[in-house]
């Protein structure tokens, strides 16, 4: 059985298959840009159907609840049940939800087509997230890296899909989206013979070979808190994350007196960056390690965030963007230390970490909001250039020895 292991791990390990990776990552913005569509939509869904901000909050917890909270339960069954077409098949769910949405008639329908579009997403995530796993030939931050990059630059896509599409052609411009789908599935369909291929050539399922390696160990209080640890690492860098993009721009416009397209410019900078650092942060885990990248992430940035509210609006511009690219280069790196820390489950962790975490920033901007609310934009940036101090608990993690030690 030792024998069968070293084989299949060195299959695993002799190629970085490029051209699937990049398929993947391709994919991933196609699937985040539809995801965009639905908050893109809600200047027009107001005006067109006369949509109350508490009913926008509803349809953004649609989303939010299919796309985000259930993964985890999509990656446990995946990871029990071989899946290949599972790819294909959730992005048709997708496409059914963007025709939907191009044709719903009243809120009711709005809400059935964006819970179609949350589950096309919540089956996408943590199946990507394993093709990915499969393609990296052992270098697992970059594979990561160039997928997640993808769904990065997917949602910084919502403001031209406002206003090159949504904004001429109202809510039917959706239905230019349905193209966008199609290919998607397309795509998939041809990763997920890929997919199905790989197993067979190895004729060991990989989530099968993980799944006995980790019963020969037995590591369950360690894992136990490492898993629940890293989880509340990305609840504070979803956070922190929530309430820059959604209230900083506020706080510059009522500090400096900027417009609010000026104000956007500062948060534009800062996705821009998390994106680039994003594709980065993996080749550097890669080179330096998973918890020492995970940690300087969240530390690092932290000194800068906390001086961001007290200077002026010139040097705010280098700074939000040096923040954006430290703070994200840990997003696939989260991911990839996840996926080794409980390896028979590679599916239920991606999901863990990419949905459900990352899910959790928008319950982050319902608090922050609330505090704001209570206590002022001024306290709420405050507290919020805070929360990457948090990272310090990163120091807690088994380091990446100790990870290999407990996957031999």
């Amino acid at each position: 059985m030792q024998a069968q292991k070293i084989e299949v791990v060195k299959a695993h390990k002799e190629q970085t298959m490029y051209r699937i990776l990049l398929i993947i990552g391709f994919v991933h913005l196609l699937n985040d840009a539809i995801q965009a569509l639905v908050p893109a939509m809600f200047p027009v869904l107001e005006q067109s159907m006369g949509l109350t901000f508490t009913q926008l909050g509803f349809i953004a917890f649609a989303l939010n609840a299919t796309s985000s909270l259930i993964q985890p339960l999509v990656g446990l069954y995946t990871d029990k049940h071989s899946s290949p077409y599972a790819l294909p098949v959730g992005l048709c769910f997708t496409f059914i939800g963007v025709l939907g949405i191009a044709f719903a008639p009243s809120f009711l329908f709005v809400i059935i087509a964006v819970i179609f579009i949350g589950l096309g997403s919540a089956t996408f995530h943590p199946e990507g997230s394993r093709v990915a796993y499969m393609a990296s030939g052992g270098r697992r931050g970059l594979a990561q890296s160039i997928y997640q990059v993808g769904g990065n630059a997917g949602q910084a896509l919502a403001p031209l899909i406002t206003a090159l599409i949504l904004v001429p052609f109202g809510q039917f411009g959706a239905i230019w989206f349905t193209f966008v789908a199609a290919l998607a599935v397309g795509l998939l369909i041809y990763i997920a013979k890929w997919y199905a291929a790989k197993e067979r050539h190895t004729n060991i399922k990989m989530k099968q070979v993980k799944k006995e390696e980790k019963e020969e160990k037995e590591f369950p209080k360690l894992i136990l808190f490492a898993i629940c640890l890293l989880v509340f690492l990305v609840f504070a860098r979803s956070w922190f994350h929530a309430g820059l993009t959604n209230f900083y721009a506020f706080y510059i416009i009522k500090e400096y007196g900027l417009s609010i397209s000026q104000a956007q410019i500062y948060i534009f900078l800062f996705l821009a960056a998390g994106a680039v650092g994003t594709f980065c942060g993996g080749p550097l885990a890669d080179r330096f390690g998973k918890r020492n990248i995970i940690m300087l992430s969240m530390l690092a940035s932290a000194p800068l965030a906390i001086i961001l509210p007290h200077v002026g609006p010139f040097l705010a511009y280098p700074i939000i963007t040096m923040i954006g690219f430290i703070i994200l280069s840990s997003f696939s790196v989260s991911v990839v230390y996840a996926q080794e820390l409980v390896p028979g489950r590679i599916g239920m962790v991606s999901g863990l970490i990419v949905g459900l975490a990352f899910g959790m920033g928008a319950v982050g901007s319902v608090v922050l909001g609330w505090f704001a609310d209570l206590y002022g934009l001024t306290n709420t940036i405050l507290l919020t250039a805070s929360l990457p101090f948090i990272g310090i608990l990163t120091l807690f993690l088994p380091s990446d020895q100790r990870l290999r030690e407990m996957n031999r």
